[in-house]
């Protein structure tokens, strides 16, 4: 079993950077898919990024490219989310993500057996 705790998430103005960590227990962090999720109000959570175990591959939604990077550190047991040019509309409550199956759907929230509590990220204008 993974228990994942997220940190990083505060006030921003618009075109600043935060970044968010999700440190995970247990000893086998290295065979889990990472992802991160977000999710405002009255919305479906929706695909942020998604990293594979070793790390050496990774894929984020088109509304987040070139804005964001997810990277994770199998040595510390934490996945994190560099957010840069940060709009309004990032403006979310973000959710990581851990499964040890997930192969090719990635980006589909049923998949990830476990979750986070999940941090505030607001953007300002």
């Amino acid at each position: 079993q993974v228990q994942l705790v997220e940190s990083g998430g505060g006030l921003v103005q618009a075109g600043g950077s935060l970044r968010l960590s999700c440190a995970a227990s247990g000893r086998t962090f290295s065979s889990y898919v990472m992802g991160w999720f977000r999710q405002v109000p009255g919305k479906e959570r929706e695909f942020v990024a998604a990293i594979s175990r070793s790390g050496g591959r990774t894929s984020s939604a088109d509304s987040v490219k070139g804005r964001f990077t997810i990277s994770r550190d199998n040595a510390k047991n934490t996945v994190y989310l560099q957010m840069n040019s940060l709009k309004p509309e990032d403006t979310a409550v973000y959710y990581c993500a851990a499964d040890e199956t997930v192969t090719s759907n990635y980006f589909d929230t049923s998949v990830y057996e476990y979750w986070g509590q999940g941090t505030q990220v607001t953007v300002s204008s």
